[in-house]
């Protein structure tokens, strides 16, 4: 299994990119993990199914299940730490690659995506554990590779080139104290 990291700013195609890089790479016959962070609260249930009636009546776990897929959904207590991406990883079924989406600040190696109409810096400048750039605008000065946004086969193959081992990216992820993932929620 090798991992990269999919940063950027929101709004500079991080998902839209992650989907095109999917496609490209189950086409070449690879099986692909995602860990997407997510800044907000979520619910990938539904109001009035069964697994979010069991939810609501109080229910830790639920895990639903067919003979196409299955879905554990997990309560976090009020106390309990959102859940790091080492413990995130460590669940996921063997694959090829896995492709983590967000979690910026931390220290396993990322591609950047950038997008000029954002109107923010890029990150790369600061950040030593981005590999490699995928912009709307060239970066004569930068030390890794820009590669065009709009090119799909340029970035899967740079995907392919900096995704590192799953044992190097965790034994690589140390938290950056700025980030607050991993730290108990308050409300």
């Amino acid at each position: 299994m090798k991992l990269l990291g999919i940063v950027g700013w929101s709004g500079a195609g991080k998902t839209t990119l992650v989907v095109k890089l999917i496609t490209a790479f189950t086409a070449r016959g690879l099986r692909v993990a995602t860990v997407k962070h997510a800044h907000h609260d979520f619910d990938i249930d539904q109001p009035g199914k069964d697994s979010f009636v069991h939810r609501q009546a109080g229910a830790g776990e639920v895990i639903v299940s067919s003979a196409r897929r299955f879905a554990l959904i997990h309560e976090l207590a009020e106390d309990e730490a959102e859940m790091t991406l080492p413990a995130l990883l460590k669940r996921l079924a063997p694959c090829d690659l896995v492709l983590v989406e967000g979690f910026k600040m931390l220290t396993h190696p990322k591609l950047e995506v950038f997008r000029v109409a954002n109107g923010r810096e890029p990150l790369h400048p600061c950040d030593p554990c981005i590999v490699g750039v995928a912009s709307d605008r060239v970066f004569p000065e930068a030390k890794i590779p820009v590669v065009p946004l709009d090119d799909v086969a340029a970035i899967s193959n740079l995907v392919l080139e900096k995704a590192v081992p799953i044992e190097q990216a965790l034994a690589r992820l140390m938290p950056n104290p700025h980030h607050q993932q991993g730290v108990k929620r308050t409300s």
